[in-house]
């Protein structure tokens, strides 16, 4: 199979890796389209935009420990099991043990938070403490997670297809069982949780189902302080992500209550599904752009080029669309009255896109190059932009003005590399593809 000759791919750098990046890419629609279809229509035009907000109040709430339970090891760990494909049972069983005991350790964080949180708001919180005891359970489970690093680094994408498209078909069917059912808001809330256990059964039963063993897996404390030493940086910087990603979610419930955070859930929901894509592209060429660094730097250049115009070329087309749908989207798929104010800030939520897109993709550049302390500075930077631009514009302009915050908030952690004098030329190349430059001069060469 060959790449479509548009501007911006290299056929002959990326050709050996895209039947990886296509299982993946499959995996990630079928999750897209179940996940609009019945997490951003179906369900809020079951429950209304005031219960759909209670609903996603304690997933965004424990999304900021989940993060940190992770710690920031995937890529690293699939790197180990690239270059040491014999120590695959100790990295494994070090890997998640140290996320299973984060998991456990967060737990009372995460109710100590809301509990004091809880103590000085003026008013109730929008989700009673026994969600968010029953969507934390998703910290302990997501620990198991790490066997897709195993399947990353063995270049099955396959499998990763099957776990998350079954995981996410079974989940799909259960929530609309639920409306069916005219179930209350509290068996949804269990739902949030079961997409956490269905991903989890799903890997190991795959795994194991390979001729692996999970009883194999060993824990070796030399391993587990590599590990540490190497990904705390991406863990910090996971969590200053989701932290400016989701913060405006709470920040409008703070503001305008849970009826605004409703409805700007599902533009969130609609926007920010799209970005399986990057993160699908860049997992499966991670390889191609390690191998290129290695053995030809000029390639190596080139092929970043490629990437960031490749990552333009389609988070635009992308924002395109979804800015001339979302009228009819909020019309005639989300018909409830209260919802229509969603479809302006959906056309602006979605431009952020295009930054997210190509600040992925420098990510594999910085993670290329060790500058793992420069991936935790620009993802401080986003969650400060972020902050202070809701607490300005939220007040003033509403749920429009928190879409606006995300807009400038993912430019400026996208743009960050230019501003730093060893990334600059990396800055560069991202603006000439933002600009289309390389492809307007190759369309004028003809």
């Amino acid at each position: 199979m060959n790449i479509p000759s548009l501007p911006g791919f290299d056929p002959e750098a990326f050709n050996r890796y895209l039947k990886n990046a296509g299982w993946l890419m499959v995996a990630r629609v079928g999750t897209i389209f179940l996940r609009m279809v019945v997490t951003a229509i179906a369900i809020p035009n079951y429950l209304g935009s005031t219960q759909y907000g209670v609903m996603n109040y304690p997933f965004v709430f424990v999304s900021f420990f989940a993060a940190a339970c992770a710690l920031g090891m995937d890529s690293f760990v699939t790197r180990q099991l690239l270059q040491q494909p014999d120590k695959r049972d100790t990295i494994l069983g070090t890997a998640f043990r140290l996320r299973l005991a984060a998991g456990i350790f967060v737990l009372p964080v995460i109710y100590a938070a809301y509990l004091l949180i809880a103590r000085f708001s003026a008013e109730p919180l929008t989700a009673p403490f026994h969600y968010i005891v029953i969507v934390s359970l998703t910290c302990l489970f997501q620990s198991v997670n790490i066997i897709d690093c195993f399947f990353q680094a063995r270049a099955q994408g396959r499998y990763i297809m099957y776990v998350q498209v079954g995981a996410n078909l079974l989940s799909a069917l259960l929530k609309l069982a639920l409306i069916v059912w005219e179930a209350s808001i509290g068996w949804f809330i269990w739902a949030l949780l079961l997409d956490a256990v269905f991903l989890a059964i799903g890997y190991v039963y795959l795994y194991q189902r390979k001729g692996n063993r999970l009883t194999d897996w060993k824990f070796e404390t030399a391993s587990a302080k590599h590990l540490l030493r190497y990904s705390w940086p991406l863990a910090f910087s996971s969590v200053a992500i989701i932290l400016y990603m989701k913060i405006d979610q709470l920040m409008l419930d703070a503001y305008l209550g849970e009826a605004a955070l409703g409805v700007y859930s599902t533009v969130v929901q609609l926007s920010e599904g799209w970005y399986f894509v990057p993160m699908a592209i860049v997992t499966a060429l991670f390889p191609a752009i390690m191998n290129a660094r290695r053995d030809d730097p000029a390639r190596y250049q080139r092929r970043l080029q490629h990437l960031y115009e490749l990552m333009t070329v389609i988070s635009v087309a992308i924002a395109v669309l979804m800015t001339v749908a979302s009228p009819f989207i909020y019309r005639y798929l989300l018909y409830r009255p209260e919802y229509a104010a969603g479809a302006q800030v959906l056309s602006v939520h979605v431009w952020a896109g295009v930054f997210m897109f190509l600040y992925v993709a420098s990510g594999q550049y910085l993670l290329a190059e060790g500058y793992t302390s420069l991936s935790l500075a620009r993802a401080l930077t986003g969650a400060a932009v972020n902050i202070l631009l809701n607490v300005w514009w939220i007040p003033e302009y509403g749920m429009i003005g928190a879409a606006y915050a995300t807009l400038v908030t993912y430019a400026s952690t996208a743009l960050f590399v230019i501003f730093v004098p060893k990334t600059r030329a990396q800055g560069w190349m991202i603006l000439k593809a933002l600009f289309f430059i390389p492809t307007i001069r190759r369309l004028t060469r003809r």
